[in-house]
Formats: structure tokens, sequence, C-alpha cells
């Protein structure tokens, strides 16, 4: 008679002694209202959280997934630059940080990546910022690529969106990095005179430089929910001003409540949105046929 002990539970015991952790990327915890979200229903959910709606952070890939009809889309490569122009070094060397950071995002772009599509049918061109690449910082890799994204809009009739996620220009740059706040203005410019829409998607952050130039000139400015928009942190301006906020201050709501932004729109939304905005907008660009003349009376 076999003996049930030995052979039936204490293999159960070890069995659940040497199975292996849960690993901590399959959860994560929400800040809005601090549930655990299993990682896939996270992503079919495009990153937004289903109890309160708090709006993940997500890079270029996933924005260009959705954004585009049928997640079909064209990755355009980003314009070569030099690496390090000044010689920066703190702590570590610049290009060490750029290897670490491009490591991080599993490619060898920068903190922007350019796309072209079709998004509700109409020809456009999405430059979408990489948060997770040094903090989506603007140095001249960023504005090279939105002088070519630009370009490549007026070169094929197509709408500019730009998706900011940014703490503002790169540091390690120094000047040149500060030259590509007029630049990405330029490169607005390009597209308006071509009467062409250029519409902002102000996801979180916007802040610092980025704000201060490409970020508040769209044609259409709209944002996530709860994004964070603005120049100085609150921090900041509650110590120089010496004064406290209003509540929500800088945030998507409350600019919009104050006539800053144009929509606030959930990302599920968004490619329904603007394909409507894109429709709307190049509907005014045909020639419409001429009214019959009335016969007189």
């Amino acid at each position: 008679m076999p003996n049930w002990l030995s052979n039936v539970v204490l293999p159960k015991i070890r069995a659940v002694v040497r199975r292996k952790e849960v690993p901590d990327n399959l959860w994560k915890k929400c800040p809005g209202c601090e549930q655990m979200l299993f990682h896939r229903e996270l992503a079919a959910n495009l990153e937004v959280c289903r109890n309160c709606g708090y709006h993940f952070r997500i890079g270029g890939e996933a924005r260009f997934r959705h954004l585009f009809d049928d997640g079909r889309f064209e990755r355009i490569e980003l314009p070569k630059v030099a690496a390090d122009p000044l010689r920066f070094r703190d702590r570590k060397r610049y290009t060490d940080r750029l290897k670490e950071a491009q490591a991080g995002l599993g490619s060898s772009g920068d903190a922007v990546a350019l796309a072209e599509g079709r998004i509700g049918g109409q020809e456009a061109i999405v430059a979408a910022f990489e948060f997770e690449f040094m903090g989506g910082s603007m140095g001249t890799a960023v504005g090279e690529a939105l002088i070519a994204a630009a370009r490549r809009a007026v070169a094929h009739q197509a709408a500019l969106i730009v998706a900011p996620s940014s703490g503002g220009a790169r540091m390690q740059e120094g000047i040149l990095s500060l030259m590509q706040l007029p630049r990405s203005i330029l490169a607005a410019d390009l597209v308006k005179e071509a009467g062409l829409p250029y519409i902002v998607l102000l996801t979180d952050p916007t802040t610092g430089g980025v704000s201060a130039s490409l970020a508040m000139v769209g044609d259409i400015a709209i944002a996530e929910p709860g994004a964070v928009i603005g120049f100085a942190g609150a921090r900041v301006i509650e110590e120089t001003i010496r004064e406290k906020l209003p509540e929500g201050f800088q945030r998507a709501e409350y600019l919009y409540e104050h006539g800053l932004v144009d929509m606030v729109v959930p990302r599920g939304q968004l490619a329904a949105t603007l394909g409507r905005i894109l429709s709307l907008l190049r509907d005014r660009e045909r020639p419409h046929p001429a009214l019959p003349v009335p016969e007189p009376l």
C-alpha cells in the first residue's frame, strides 16, 4: 500500500516551494486609484485604467498602433545628427547616456518617433515623443526630426500631428538644444504655410521648452485626460509667487476650462476624433461646386 504522505502530499508541497514567483511586470499599480492592473488587460485598454481612467504614458509604437487606421503605418527614419556635439560629461559621458536610452527603447532612435499612414482615411504624419528616452528631452535629433516630418507632410500634402511628452530641452546639448525651440516653430510654419493642418496632441507631461514652442502653436490643441501641461513645475511656481495654486492647476481639464486647450479626449476616442477633424479640415480645402443661379421671378 503506497504511503499517502510521501507519494501524494510531499510532491505537492515540493511543487509549491519550487514554483517560480510571479514576475513583477505582470501587474501595474494604478497611480490614480491604486488598483493592481493585469498588464494584458491594461494593454488591451490602450494603457488606460478601467477603474478610474488614469492614462499611463505610452511610447511612439503604441501610439501609432492606436491612431492610424487598422494600426497600419510606416516608420520614418530619423535624420542623422552629431551624437555628442559638445562632448558633454557629468557623472557619465553623454554618449553613454544615449546608448543606455537607446538600449531601453530597443532601437537606435531618439526622444521622438515618426510614422506616416492614414487617420480616418486622411493622410497624416505623426511625430510622437518618447518620454522613456531621457525624459523626452528635445535635442538636435528631435529638432531635425520635426523639420523632416514637416517637409514630408508638405511633400505628401498630409497633416502633421505632434504628440509631445517631454520635460523640455536637453541640458547635455546646451544652447544647441535651446535652438531647437525656434526650429520646431519653423517646422509648424512650414505646414501651416502650405495650408495643411498642424494638430498638437498634448500628453503627460508637456512641460519646459516644448510647451513654450511647438506644443502651443497648433491649429487645434487636443489633450489627454489628466495630462500635466505647463512651463515650470507647480512646486517651482508656488515657491516663486508664495501662493497656493488652484486645485488641478496645469492639468488638461483645468486648461480646457480656461480656454488654453480646445478639447480633452480620452485615448480610446482619439483616433475617431482626429479622423473627424482631418475630414472637416480637408473638406474645406476642396473646391465646392458653384450653386445654381436662381431664375428671376
